[in-house]
């Protein structure tokens, strides 16, 4: 439907056993791969494929085809394939069924190349906020472009964004991302992977994107959320002393207390004046 509305045509292998079960792709290997698969999916007969080749990393549960999708994808992408696609946020990082073991095992083999956290509200169907999953089954400097312009060598690192506070309400309900706030998002990745035709240079932006090395996630417990490594934003700083401002606001608050007793003390006298108060 997604590239039927969109005029795209496609042979997608339509079928009505569904992409688990009945593959049509089985030996595709794919440069790029762009999905949007159900999130949270209970309904997807994973009792039934528990031995399947696909599960490299390890089975998932029958009650959620998160991590099916994930290794779906992953056992489709060319040896210098990369893939993107969304998913709900719990995925970044539930422990539940064997789902932590298995994002564990997808991380240590160094298959994460950025996770973008986005904010909700974004869809017709839900509005829980969701996330990008970029997986690049190469990280050399030569994967997925042409040797003349390689991007940079990036094993054993992952790029965060937490683009949560990102676009505008356009009504009562639904939140997009404007073209400014895709661009950003776009940019931040491809300085970071070292791509030619993007003018800049990639810095760590607090609030909004880092650089974080595998063993800043094996520390975090194998955890994808971008808010645990991206920090919070820089307080600008408006020129005002830190002792200079500790005093103003301890002496602002010293009167605000002396004012707040002075309004007591008066609304209990005139309580008093109509009968009340004791």
């Amino acid at each position: 439907m997604n590239l039927a509305v969109r005029g795209i045509e496609a042979n997608i292998g339509w079928n009505n056993e569904g992409s688990f079960h009945r593959d049509l792709h089985p030996d595709l290997k794919a440069d790029f791969v762009l999905a949007n698969p159900p999130f949270n999916d209970s309904d997807w007969g994973g009792d039934l494929l528990k031995e399947d080749k696909r599960w490299a990393y390890g089975t998932p549960p029958t009650g959620n085809a998160n991590y099916a999708w994930v290794q779906h994808v992953i056992s489709h992408l060319a040896p210098n394939g990369v893939a993107g696609f969304v998913l709900a946020n719990g995925s970044m990082s539930s422990n539940q069924s064997g789902e932590g073991d298995i994002r564990k095992a997808i991380i240590e083999a160094d298959l994460i190349d950025c996770m973008v956290a986005l904010p909700g509200q974004l869809f017709y169907s839900t509005q829980i906020p969701v996330c990008l999953w970029f997986i690049a089954r190469s990280k050399q400097p030569t994967a997925g472009q042409k040797p003349a312009e390689p991007f940079r060598k990036r094993q054993g690192e992952t790029l965060f964004i937490d683009a949560r506070k990102m676009g505008t309400m356009i009504n009562r309900v639904q939140r997009e991302l404007t073209a400014t706030d895709i661009r950003k998002i776009a940019d931040t990745y491809h300085l970071w992977r070292g791509d030619k035709d993007v003018a800049g240079k990639y810095e760590d932006v607090p609030g909004f994107c880092k650089s974080a090395l595998l063993a800043d996630i094996i520390h975090h417990g194998h955890i994808l959320t971008p808010g645990r490594y991206v920090g919070a934003a820089e307080v600008e700083d408006d020129g005002e002393a830190f002792d200079d401002k500790m005093k103003r606001l301890t002496d602002e608050l010293r009167q605000q207390t002396e004012q707040s007793a002075k309004l007591d003390k008066l609304i209990w006298a005139n309580l008093k004046d109509i009968g009340y108060g004791g």
